[in-house]
């Protein structure tokens, strides 16, 4: 009699067990390139940064010309100036070269800051959106629908975009 009740506890655990493991999750994807790339604050994100951009490029423009300007002007005036002269007129041109890359990588790293800065509480809005969805939808998974390689699940980009306003 123990034995049977033992076999039937055990049996009970089995087969609790094996509902667990063939249970299975709601997934669902959502493509969150699509999203941000029409997000309405991500296009005036991408205007300022664009401007931003423009703007380093036209002083990086400046610089350089000068640079050659001068480069120019010295390398012409070389044969009737002074080694003293030439090499002051060197070190200038060395010192142009080295604040043109610095100002180049400065313009970068501000560039990469700058994106960052605006695209993280973008990406922020839109992750809190999707968490959103998927909870309010009883979806335990939501995937990102750019990186699947197969997507049979439900798509819910347009609720998420629903649910940011656009």
């Amino acid at each position: 009699m123990k034995q049977i009740k033992t076999l039937l506890i055990a049996a009970l655990f089995i087969l609790g067990a094996n509902q667990t493991i063939t249970a299975q999750a709601k997934t669902a994807h959502v493509d969150v390139s699509e999203i941000m790339a029409k997000m309405p604050a991500m296009l005036d994100a991408q205007k300022q940064l664009e401007k931003l951009s423009t703007t380093y490029d036209a002083d990086y423009k400046k610089m350089v010309e000068e640079y050659q300007a001068k480069l120019k002007k010295y390398e012409g005036e070389a044969a009737t100036v002074t080694d003293v002269v030439n090499n002051d007129r060197s070190k200038e041109v060395q010192d142009m070269q080295k604040r043109i890359v610095d100002f180049r990588d400065n313009a970068q790293k501000e560039l990469q800051q700058k994106e960052s800065d605006i695209m993280k509480p973008l990406y922020d809005k839109v992750k809190a959106s999707i968490q959103k969805v998927g909870k309010a939808k009883g979806y335990q998974y939501v995937l990102d629908g750019a990186t699947l390689l197969l997507a049979d699940g439900p798509n819910l980009t347009t609720d998420v975009k629903k649910d940011l306003g656009f």
